[in-house]
């Protein structure tokens, strides 16, 4: 395993893209930082399970009942093979309509027009080239997850996010969460943010369906996330994280604040890290409060569809 360059030596090629580390694992590596997920730290991450409480992380396929950025809505048909007593489903869905991966494949930079490690949208149409089926042939997203519990602490200290503007989580406040937690992070480990925006939604839809969906068809909705900014991608680049993801509509803040330093560009295209978006995490973050544990064995097998740009997490924290 080649040992982490500096922030300050990115971008690794020098004639490619800003910040990018492309060539670390090599030319025509399609795994980027969750080759950092190795049997050295398979094994450590079982020591995390303690308790045996296993914790979905997934929210329910159907959950947005209008899909944000234009998204088609799942949908499920059930067909009965009559006469016989039994059914088939048939399943229609955006992989981006409710908990996801987002595949190296889904953002490239804008300006150079250009994936991971220089995959290029001819290659998207004409290969299976950084598909996320690479992931599941390697195992899934499967090492040690660590829960910053953002929403929990800003009540702590009287602060009331506004989940449904441009909130930004800041690097100092991401540390002083992980600091009253008593957490400390490991290469390898994969990051879990929960602002409290998940549940919030679904607030929202149950007090009003009308407001729901404008909300979610807002041309340039706003939201809650990590701020895009030069500080916050040294912060996740030093601490050697394998994937990030929160409960956020887009891990970053919405929109995106920011054109030189866009986390879906640097993380997805740039590193090869992957994004969680919509990731439920309201019942594993009571969890790790009431067990005081904010460390676990996290499993995530996605779709293993050729190709694949996002999926579903089918994921599980084991406490």
């Amino acid at each position: 395993m080649p040992e982490t360059p500096t922030f300050s030596s990115l971008p690794l090629k020098k004639d490619g893209p800003r910040g990018n580390a492309w060539g670390l694992y090599g030319a025509k590596d399609e795994l980027g930082m969750l080759n950092r997920l190795n049997p050295e730290t398979t094994l450590a991450a079982t020591k995390e399970i303690v308790h045996g409480v296993r914790i979905t992380t997934d929210w329910s396929l159907d959950a947005l009942k209008i899909p944000a950025f234009g998204r088609q809505q799942f949908h499920q048909h059930i067909k009965h093979k009559d006469p016989r007593t039994v059914n088939d489903d048939i399943l229609t869905l955006n992989t981006q309509s409710s908990s996801q991966w987002d595949g190296f494949r889904h953002f490239g930079y804008q300006d150079h027009k250009v994936y991971f490690n220089g995959c290029t949208q001819e290659d998207i149409h004409s290969s299976t080239k950084n598909g996320t089926h690479i992931w599941v042939e390697n195992g899934g997203v499967v090492g040690r997850g660590v829960l910053l519990d953002y929403a929990h602490w800003a009540s702590t200290q009287g602060l009331k996010p506004k989940p449904f503007e441009t909130t930004e989580i800041t690097v100092a406040d991401l540390q002083a969460v992980a600091d009253s937690q008593g957490v400390s992070f490991r290469p390898g480990d994969i990051l879990f943010v929960h602002s409290g925006y998940v549940k919030a939604l679904e607030a929202l839809a149950s007090s009003s369906k009308a407001d729901a969906k404008t909300y979610t068809t807002t041309q340039n909705m706003p939201g809650i996330g990590v701020k895009s900014c030069e500080e916050s991608l040294k912060w996740i680049w030093e601490k050697q994280f394998a994937a990030v993801a929160g409960d956020m509509i887009a891990f970053e803040a919405l929109p995106f604040q920011s054109t030189t330093h866009w986390m879906h560009e640097w993380l997805l295209a740039g590193w090869g890290m992957p994004i969680g978006e919509l990731f439920d995490l309201e019942r594993l973050a009571n969890e790790c409060r009431r067990l005081k544990k904010w460390s676990f064995f996290f499993s995530s097998v996605p779709l293993n569809v050729p190709g694949g740009v996002a999926s579903p997490p089918n994921g599980v924290a084991i406490l």
